[in-house]
């Protein structure tokens, strides 16, 4: 172990144990803050002269510390309109100073009060460490046996079945040492098993202990689900023991739909059996009342959050908590539903106008549920999370009744005894199988909830939001850049990735509104950029530094007070990039140029333009793994449904105006580098008048495609298109223009005039970012 993972691993457990026994924050912020500092800094003093931030600090610290200047905490002006925002950024007129701090007292004092240093996933990663693999699954297997079970699935979840879940629910990270957003661990007597999904392969055949550990590549050829998987083994252990196969699993953690798919699959393969009364090969056995699993064997899990939630303004929500009421209560009547079940923690957000910070990393959300009845409108949390005064006068204006998270149950349970007529609207796809069960499936109503739909589509606030978040995100950006290729360029520096990392999230802390990033940055050097969800780590083995030698996939972004962005690109310094390098970057454009330019007609499935991103890779035998484009909230979680763009056709959700989506088309060669280029689109319809044009961040097509489209329209036929809500340039020197057409490269000078013209008015005349983005929105030099 190196002196840097050392001090991580010293460092986090310290803290889990100081938040255990002090249940304070601040505390162990601030023996975290010497912990590492002792331990890191002999390390460092040997790092580059040339380095613009002290030596005796962490680099964590050292970037941690410039998080926190007045202008991350600062807010834009409070009028409703757009110009005012914009003029509120303007003013600003901010830049970055290449040192952040004068003296160790104040990042002291302010760690103290605001940090915590090390992250909840880098605990986790820690405390998973301590222990082998053998160790954890001989334990795991010996509380198995207490409890009765055969097998015992582990998901990624929480209750609320989030994608990013609180330290205390890393479950499935802790006992496998992989820490990707998705994946589902299976333990037998035996054997123990991984799910994930390609964008994890690599990552997962890394981390996991492979003497142990079996991966099983979802979606893959002969590699069957988890519900298929049971279903044959629980045939064979029927067939040797004649014994059903008894499964355990945490009824708060699991999708209902999940629990619902496993008993489809035990009852169809025991009519497979021999004989004329199908067996029970196979039960499903939630051990109620006893202790999850894995929470049993694992010393030192993080307590639960207990973060207060804050109001989200009006000015950035655009509409009421009551009016959101009223809305649902109409669909509630039309589908006959006297009480409404909400599970999903963006959903419950968004209802309430409140956000919270701390409960779950780089996400703005509460630990919460909700219910909507005829006369009642509840939310379950912690005292905690609504005792200061403004959020408790919020709720009480808007009638909600908060009441103790863990009365959930119990109170679906009392509505539905109270009328034999109630009904229950739950999505049981989002929703966990503790909430689910209790319902009788003549009084469940399982259909997407009526916030997943409203949160999808944006008011006008909330878009107006998000096309500032992302133009402050571009000034962030350009002075990132400008650093960044100064630094290899210029300085002729070799930069880590967690470097890359750090002083990104500082730029963009410099700019008004910045709350956290809205995802764990990948900052990916060469094959690191092919592992798609790669997170860089200091004393990992995998961590690699740039140089003009090899490419970076930079995939980032901010939470901002009103608004969210998601942004990949890759970087090359190199003096002249290798030509195939070049090509594959040139057809990834192609595809995301072929994405956004797309003009459809309305009730159209996101799968529909799938093919566009990936015709120019199809045509020379190359494609990605992943989905092409996914919703992003309005200051929320930066994965959203309902929609999407992806080969998979399970998803039919039409794409409607007002949603926001990623356009994300990539290549990865495993081993070498990964490409992908990310821009965020919001959808706007087409006008019958081909002069007039949506208000968006680049919007331009060419006249005679309005036209053509407007004749179109002004028949009755609707139709939509994206608008441009990124605003970073793309690297021209990468481009084979012989490769491109007319169009594309119209498309490319169009976008990167919009790019100038909005992020320009946010930066120094004169200063390294306003040279960098003049330079790198140039017309491209046709061939």
């Amino acid at each position: 172990m190196t002196l840097s993972s050392l001090a991580i691993t010293v460092a986090a457990t310290t803290s889990a144990t100081l938040k255990k026994s002090r249940n304070s924050k601040k505390f162990s912020t601030l023996a975290l803050f010497f912990v590492a500092t002792t331990a890191s800094s002999a390390a460092r003093a040997f790092s580059s002269s040339s380095s613009s931030t002290p030596t005796f600090l962490p680099r964590h610290h050292q970037q941690r510390s410039s998080l926190l200047s007045s202008s991350s905490h600062s807010t834009l002006n409070n009028n409703n309109s757009g110009s005012s925002l914009t003029t509120s950024i303007v003013g600003k007129k901010l830049s970055l100073t290449r040192r952040f701090f004068s003296s160790t007292q104040q990042i002291i004092e302010e760690e103290k009060e605001q940090l915590v240093v090390v992250s909840e996933m880098d605990e986790v990663k820690a405390a998973a460490m301590k222990t082998s693999a053998a160790e954890k699954l001989a334990l795991m297997r010996q509380k198995m046996e207490e409890n009765g079970v055969d097998v015992y699935i582990i998901p990624s979840d929480d209750p609320h079945l989030s994608e990013y879940v609180p330290a205390a629910y890393m479950r499935r990270g802790y006992l496998t040492d992989f820490h990707g957003s998705a994946g589902t661990a299976l333990v037998t007597k035996d054997e123990a098993y991984l799910w994930t999904d390609s964008r994890y392969f690599n990552e997962a055949t890394l981390r996991l202990d492979a003497d142990h550990w079996t991966l099983m590549k979802q979606g893959q050829p002969k590699v069957p689900t988890i519900p298929k998987f049971l279903a044959n083994l629980a045939t064979s252990h029927y067939s040797a023991d004649s014994k059903p196969l008894k499964v355990g699993m945490d009824a708060y953690v699991h999708a209902a739909s999940f629990a619902k798919e496993l008993n489809e699959a035990f009852d169809g393969a025991a009519k497979d059996m021999e004989g004329d009364v199908p067996p029970a090969i196979a039960a499903i056995d939630t051990l109620d009342g006893k202790q999850n699993v894995v929470d049993s064997i694992w010393e030192g899990r993080p307590d639960l959050p207990k973060n207060p939630f804050v109001v989200h303004p009006m000015k950035y929500a655009g509409m009421s908590v009551q009016d959101k009421v009223t809305k649902i209560r109409s669909e509630m009547t039309e589908k006959k539903a006297t009480m409404t079940v909400f599970s999903a923690l963006d959903d419950i957000a968004y209802l309430f106008n409140v956000r919270c910070m701390g409960d779950v990393e780089t996400c703005p959300i509460g630990i919460a549920y909700a219910t909507i009845s005829k006369d009642e409108v509840s939310l379950y949390c912690d005292p905690e999370k609504v005792a200061p005064a403004d959020v408790s006068e919020h709720m009480k204006e808007a009638g909600v009744s908060v009441k103790p998270y863990g009365e959930i149950v119990s109170d679906i349970e009392s509505h539905l005894s109270a009328e034999k007529k109630n009904k229950v609207w739950l999505d049981n796809g989002r929703s966990n199988y503790a909430l689910s069960r209790v319902i009788p499936e003549a009084a469940l109503i399982d259909a997407q909830n009526p916030v997943t739909a409203m949160k999808g589509c944006k008011n006008e606030a909330e878009m107006e939001g998000m096309r500032q978040a992302h133009i402050v995100d571009g000034a962030a950006m350009a002075h990132f850049m400008a650093w960044l290729e100064n630094a290899i360029v210029v300085e002729g520096r070799s930069v880590s990735e967690v470097e890359i990392d750090e002083v990104l999230t500082g730029f963009r802390a410099k700019q008004p509104g910045f709350k956290e990033v809205s995802f764990p940055t990948i900052a990916g050097v060469g094959a690191n950029g092919a592992i798609v969800h790669y997170r860089a780590a200091e004393g990992s083995d995998l961590l690699k530094y740039l140089d003009r030698t090899e490419p970076i996939l930079i995939d980032s972004g901010g939470q901002y007070e009103y608004g969210t962005t998601d942004v990949t690109r890759t970087w090359h310094f190199a003096e002249k990039p290798d030509e195939e390098f070049r090509e594959l970057y040139t057809r990834v454009l192609k595809g995301n140029i072929g994405v956004d330019s797309m003009i459809f007609p309305e009730n159209t499935p996101g799968f529909v333009l799938d093919v566009f991103a990936r015709k120019a890779l199809w045509e020379i035998g190359k494609d990605y793994g992943h989905g092409t484009g996914h919703g992003v909230g309005a200051a929320l979680n930066v994965h959203e449904g309902p929609h999407s763009i992806s080969p998979r056709w399970g998803n039919k959700e039409v794409l409607k105006a007002g949603m926001v989506t990623s356009n994300e088309p990539g290549f990865y060669d495993d081993g070498n580098f990964g490409i992908r280029i990310e821009n965020l689109l919001e959808i706007v319809e087409v006008s019958s008048s081909s002069s007039d044009e949506a208000t968006t961040n680049g919007d331009e097509e060419p006249a005679s495609k309005k036209q053509k489209v407007a004749a179109a329209a002004a028949e009755g036929k609707k139709f939509l298109k994206f608008g441009k809500l990124t605003l970073i340039p793309i690297q021209k020197n990468l481009i084979k223009v012989e490769i491109m057409t007319e169009d594309e490269l119209d498309w490319l000078d169009s976008y990167h005039h919009e790019v100038l013209q909005k992020v320009k008015p946010l930066l120094e005349e004169g200063s390294p970012a306003m040279e960098w983005l003049v330079k790198s929105c140039e017309p491209i030099k046709r061939d």
